[in-house]
């Protein structure tokens, strides 16, 4: 009898370390693939360029419906253009996905995942996140709105952090209507 006691207690004890010290991660939300979309803007001293790109996979960390955490793979051959036509689409194309910019025969995945996320009010978050562009990280900032079952992302990123260094002013020296702009932008819708 007391050695049923010392085992129903030990057993007790134990349960009690575990779940005392075993992180609930929260309720993980696969990201839709097929309905959601990343979109891209480059700008340049004579416009800018726009354009598309797919998430590989992502999610999103939810503690009852307060957004916690999150994580993205971006699928970066599959970069296109959408404001330009025929040969021309195909050279920039054909350009951003060389080693002038994001090099994808060899960097074939970007990241980015969220490292601290802090609520702003209803449905809006400001989210610190570790992006991977090209082999490098970097800390960004940026913000996630939330609304059911979508959500916004909208970023900025200095591509030059990412040895993105083409056209840039901050490099090269007498580009006039030639350069490019350090910062892009990146809007995500996601469903989830």
């Amino acid at each position: 009898m007391k050695n049923s006691i010392k085992n129903i207690a030990t057993l007790v004890i134990v349960a009690f370390m575990t779940f005392s010290f075993t992180t609930i991660e929260g309720d993980k939300k696969e990201i839709k693939l097929n309905n959601s979309t990343i979109v891209w803007k480059g700008y340049k001293v004579t416009g800018s360029h726009v354009g598309t790109i797919s998430i590989k996979s992502g999610h999103l960390v939810f503690d009852k419906d307060v957004l916690t955490g999150g994580g993205f793979e971006i699928d970066m051959p599959t970069i296109s253009v959408t404001d330009l036509e025929g040969e021309s689409k195909g050279q920039l194309e054909g350009h951003l996905k060389s080693n002038d910019f994001f090099g994808v025969e060899k960097f074939p995945i970007a990241t980015l995942y969220f490292t601290k996320v802090k609520s702003l009010g209803k449905n809006a978050y400001k989210v610190t996140g570790d992006i991977t562009i090209k082999g490098k990280t970097e800390r960004v900032l940026f913000t996630v709105s939330i609304y059911g079952s979508k959500a916004n992302v909208s970023l900025k990123i200095d591509r030059t952090k990412f040895d993105v260094r083409y056209g840039s002013t901050s490099f090269f020296d007498g580009l006039k209507d030639k350069a490019i702009y350090d910062e892009f932008d990146l809007v995500a819708d996601l469903e989830f």
